[in-house]
Formats: C-alpha cells, sequence, structure tokens
C-alpha cells in the first residue's frame, strides 16, 4: 500500500506515524520548506497541547460538532496524546488553567524528537511540493521546483489545515480542488479571531498594542474572563477568542455585536460604589479611578470611548459603566490573522472514518474538517485525534481486505 500524506503539520504527521509504525510505507508532502510551520510558531508561547479538564466538558467545547467528533477524541483522548508527549521525551504538566504544556515550555525539542521517530520508521518527507489536485487518471498532481509530478497512491489522506496564518503553510486553496470533485465544503471562515472597532483617531494613536488586564467580557450571557489587546483595527486576545464564534455569528446575522467589558470583575458593584463614593477633591476623575480602583489610562480613556462621556460623572453612573462598557464591534478580523479557522469538510461529507464519501481511499483529517473549538488545547486535541482515527481506521480496513 502506498500511502501519501499530504500536509506535513500536526495532522499529517500524525497520520504518517500510525501508518508507518504499523509497516506502511508513507510518503508526507508538504508546500513549504519545512514542516510543521504552525506548530513552530504556537510553541513559542508555550504549546498548549491539550486540556485537562473532564472529558464531558471537554467534547462540549467543540459545540455541534462534538458529538460527531466524540468518538474520535474518545479514541485518542487528552491523556493518549500527553502520553504520546512523554514518549517523544518531553514531560508535561498543567497549568492553573488546566491547559497542558510540555514542560520546555516550547514545540522544537518535541518536532525534533518526532521527526527523528518518522525517520526510523522509514517515513520520507517531501517538502516544495505543492498540491495542484488529481489528474484525469487520478494520480496526484504536484508542483515542484517549477515542474508538475504525478504521483500515484493507493491512499491519500489529505491534511491541509484552514486558512488561518496561511504565510505559515495553509492557504485554503484545496477548497475548491474538493468541491469540483463533488465534495461538500463550508467556506472558510476566522475562528478564535479578533473583530474591527472604529476606534476615535486619539484612542487609536495613544493604545494601539495597549492590553486590558484583568478585564471580564461578556456576550449574550456567556462571561470570560482574562486579557484583550487593543489593536489599531479593533481588539482582539484570549478573552476575545473565547467569544469568537458567538461574535462571529452575531455579526454574519445581523451585522453588529456589542460586546461588555467589566473593568474591575473582582468587585461587585456594591463595591465599586463604596470606593467611588469617597471624596474626589480636586484631582481629575481619571487620577482618581486610578488611585481608588487602579484602573489603568487604557480602561479610563476605554470608558470614554464605550459612553462618550468626560467622565465627571456621578458614582452610581460612574460604577454601572465600569461594571459594563460596551464595545460595538463593526466585524471580523482578516481570516490570515486569526489562530484557527471554521468551516470546511463538511461532516456530512465523510463517513465515520473520515473517509471522503465521494472519493473511496481519500480522507480528510485535522483543520480543514468542519469544526471549531476555543483555544485552550482543544484545536491540536482534535487536530491529533482525527489524524489518529483517519490511520487507524485505514489499517483496519487493509487488514480486513488482506483476509
Amino acid at each position: 500500500m502506498r500511502v501519501a500524506v499530504i500536509g506535513a503539520g500536526p495532522a499529517g504527521l500524525m497520520a504518517a506515524e500510525v501508518l508507518s509504525a504499523a509497516g506502511r510505507a508513507v510518503t508526507v508532502y508538504d508546500r513549504m520548506p519545512s514542516v510543521a510551520r504552525k506548530l513552530l510558531i504556537a510553541g513559542r508561547g508555550g504549546l498548549n497541547l491539550t486540556h485537562s479538564e473532564p472529558f464531558e466538558r471537554f467534547v462540549s467545547r467543540f459545540g455541534a460538532a462534538g458529538p460527531q467528533l466524540r468518538p474520535i477524541l474518545e479514541a485518542f483522548p487528552p491523556d493518549a496524546l500527553v502520553k504520546w508527549a512523554e514518549s517523544l521525551g518531553q514531560p508535561t504538566f498543567v497549568g492553573s488553567s488546566g491547559r497542558v504544556f510540555p514542560k520546555a515550555m516550547k514545540a522544537s525539542p518535541l518536532v525534533r524528537a518526532w521527526l527523528a521517530r518518522l525517520s526510523a520508521q522509514g517515513v520520507v518527507i517531501k517538502t516544495r511540493h505543492e498540491w495542484q489536485g488529481w489528474d484525469e487518471r487520478d494520480n496526484l498532481v504536484f508542483a515542484h521546483n517549477g515542474k508538475t509530478a504525478q504521483v500515484t497512491a493507493d491512499v491519500t489522506i489529505l491534511a491541509l489545515g484552514g486558512a488561518s496564518w496561511p504565510r505559515l503553510g495553509s492557504t485554503g486553496t484545496w477548497v475548491d480542488i474538493l468541491r469540483a470533485r463533488g465534495v461538500a465544503v463550508t467556506p472558510l471562515r476566522p475562528a478564535n479571531c479578533g473583530f474591527t472597532v472604529a476606534w476615535s483617531e486619539t484612542f487609536r494613536d495613544r493604545f494601539e498594542g495597549t492590553p486590558l488586564k484583568n478585564i471580564a467580557l461578556s456576550f449574550h450571557g456567556e462571561t470570560v474572563r482574562g486579557e484583550a489587546l487593543i489593536t489599531r483595527a479593533g481588539i482582539e486576545g484570549g478573552a476575545v477568542y473565547a467569544l469568537s464564534s458567538a461574535l462571529r455569528s452575531a455579526l454574519d446575522h445581523t451585522g453588529h455585536a456589542t460586546l461588555m467589558v467589566d473593568l474591575r470583575p473582582d468587585l461587585s458593584h456594591a463595591d465599586l460604589l463604596a470606593k467611588l463614593a469617597r471624596p474626589r477633591g480636586s484631582e481629575t476623575v481619571a487620577n482618581f479611578l486610578r488611585k481608588t480602583l487602579a484602573l489603568a489610562p487604557v480602561a479610563v480613556n476605554l470608558l470614554r470611548e464605550a459612553h462618550d462621556k468626560d467622565l465627571h460623572l456621578d458614582p452610581p453612573t460612574l460604577a454601572r459603566h465600569i461594571k459594563g462598557a460596551p464595545i460595538v464591534l463593526t466585524g471580523t478580523a482578516p481570516i490570515d490573522r486569526a489562530i484557527s479557522t471554521a468551516g470546511g469538510v463538511a461532516l456530512d461529507a465523510v463517513d465515520m472514518n473520515l473517509m471522503l464519501k465521494a472519493m473511496p481511499n481519500v480522507y480528510a483529517v485535522g483543520e480543514m474538517l468542519d469544526w471549531e473549538a476555543p483555544t485552550g488545547g482543544y484545536l491540536l486535541q482534535a487536530t491529533f485525534a482525527t489524524a489518529v482515527a483517519a490511520a487507524r481506521a485505514l489499517l483496519s480496513a487493509a487488514n480486513h481486505s488482506a483476509l
């Protein structure tokens, strides 16, 4: 059996590992000069591999795709991913938020050990091979060094990612190729993304790149505590990403969404009111808020942006505004700046083993499938798990046919 894996990110490399460990001949193709580029970039921030929360809560993070992903995640759960990392000499630890990281807090040692294992198992990796689809004989077609190359494969695993951070390799050009073959693909959209805001010129110029720390963001009854970052075009950051699916949906349906910011989530409204009732004397409101509530200049000026006030307000009104400063979002940030991608190969376009119904012996794995999840380890876990599921199914089918 000749297996071609297209895409040398975490999904493609994991599929190659499982297949080669079973003695299959695997060649991995990638359009970039080197492999696992997005994984290596993610590793600069610590490489959040997975999450330690209870499994039922874990599955719920995948929303509508949860029921279909459940058996896949059950077959390769977070504990299995941790054991895999440790088998590569990368012990892990659980952070205070429940997220799981390698103790090295970067991806490069893991990737080096992984590539050594794949090489020892006979996996061939061919870089600078840009996949262009199939020819009339169903051979795989690649552009390589200015020429066209045809490759015959018995089984193909597509692990092409989404369309976020295209400079790292995932461009989404596969969408049209698969649609032309009758595969249902939902439009690719930004996920775990930032949003645009019509900041005033003064606020934008002064606070671009400034973090909002220790805040709580709320939208449609869901609240997330954390941080956000003011950008020139709007707002992004972990707390924003956690709400991005609902925010994006609202923007798609109504054209607007209002994000509420609690600038002091650790204080109740009553506590805030008590602090604000203290005599202010001749201090400016901004200086008073800095001393009394430890509000940074960016937070004070966000109040001005949100309420269009000069902050000469009575304590009850000011307390209410601090607990709920509205930010009107005007759109999503471009997909090439998103952490991940929503949309992709429709889940009803693949069978239970992730083989394309329209194309026998062609599997789709990882982020190119139509599921999304927040940051926190869920993205990598599902990416690895879908690759393992497809590879195991392929092996099972091959063994069954051999009988």
